[in-house]
């Protein structure tokens, strides 16, 4: 069974409106809907919330939707993105070293200058991509 079908049959089985529970998670009236219809997926929080309010558990709720698996891991993939934005925050220093390092050698160049202005402009613009995208 999907988790959408388990949402909305624990949900009918209390004896709730979509509304109601909505009040009762701080959620609106549509999110339930979405949740229920499978357009889009509770986060993690939430879903400790349904369990609570319908009185069922975690497991019961997540068991044998694939989806939902991947959606919570996606989300709560804190480490992985810590990483991936270390990373690029390393390589974007290296890469910037090297070129202050060539600009001693090629300080005339207005080609240079300007690749180096270029790049400088690239990586920040990817900078604040990763930011933004993990906000």
């Amino acid at each position: 069974m999907k988790i959408g079908d388990k949402l909305k049959t624990a949900r009918q089985q209390s004896h709730l409106t979509q509304e109601t529970v909505a009040d009762l998670i701080s959620v609106s009236r549509q999110t339930i809907s979405n949740w229920e219809n499978e357009k889009s997926y509770p986060d993690i929080v939430s879903l400790i919330k349904l369990s609570d309010l319908y009185q069922i558990s975690l497991d019961t709720l997540l068991k044998g939707d694939g989806k939902i698996i991947k959606h919570l891991d996606k989300t709560t993939n804190v480490v992985k993105s810590n990483q991936k934005l270390q990373t690029f925050l390393l390589s974007y220093l290296l890469i910037i070293t090297c070129l202050l390092l060539l600009s001693l050698f090629f300080l005339k160049s207005y080609y240079f200058l300007l690749l180096f202005s270029l790049v400088m402009i690239f990586s920040l613009l990817i900078l604040f991509y990763q930011i933004i995208k993990r906000i």
